[in-house]
């Protein structure tokens, strides 16, 4: 069954939001859409002299690694919802120790400080098609990017290992970014994976933003597609 979703026009209460991983394309869209609705917005990267363009009127920009918990429960703290676009990928980098960190510092954030909402940003590839398999089988994603692949699963492996009591959600598209699409201010909820399937990244942060103001969906993997 498919749902459709995409008010775009917030709640009418102003939200404190932290972002993480806002410097990243799918962050940048979501600091947008949030300051678009009215929220306040912490927006962390690791390296704010990189992301100085981020801050603005009713953005702060801030130092945090979404893998450390204690820089997490700082910036999370006094924060109303958390969003996670942050990833870890190159020479370098780790991402299986990076994801798995990182969810089992947002979990303990949204714990300690009792913030109300958990939305973190995931891989289409790991959704099953109508077949019931994968998607990143029925692509057949090269090798060298499999570890990438497993390293989000591992992430939400930890989210729903140790997610009880946490108002958490697993939110990716149904198939892949239109990196170049438009803000149409709609989407669809899907309810498996669909390798021809596309959303931009601005409507991406529609469906994001939507579940931070209005709960729909919890403790699951979301779909959401054109």
């Amino acid at each position: 069954m498919e749902t459709t979703g995409g008010h775009g026009g917030g709640t009418g209460a102003a939200l404190r939001i932290a972002v993480f991983g806002a410097g990243g394309r799918a962050g940048r869209r979501v600091v947008a859409e949030a300051r678009g609705r009215g929220h306040e917005v912490t927006a962390a990267v690791r390296d704010p002299a990189a992301h100085g363009g981020l801050a603005g009127e009713g953005v702060r920009l801030v130092a945090a690694d979404a893998a450390d918990e204690a820089a997490v429960a700082a910036t999370a703290k006094g924060h109303d919802a958390v969003v996670s676009t942050a990833a870890a990928y190159g020479q370098g980098t780790d991402p299986h120790a990076f994801f798995t960190m990182s969810a089992r510092a947002l979990l303990a954030a949204a714990r300690t400080t009792r913030t109300g909402r958990l939305v973190v940003v995931g891989l289409g590839g790991l959704l099953p098609d109508a077949s019931g398999r994968p998607l990143i089988d029925v692509l057949g994603v090269p090798e060298e990017f499999r570890p990438f692949c497993d390293a989000h699963a591992a992430g939400l492996a930890e989210l729903r290992a140790g997610g009880d009591g946490v108002d958490w959600l697993y939110v990716s598209p149904a198939g892949d970014f239109d990196h170049d699409g438009p803000r149409r201010g709609r989407y669809r909820v899907v309810p498996r994976g669909d390798a021809e399937a596309r959303i931009s990244y601005p409507d991406f942060a529609v469906a994001v933003l939507d579940e931070v103001e209005e709960p729909r969906h919890r403790r699951v993997h979301l779909a959401v597609a054109w």
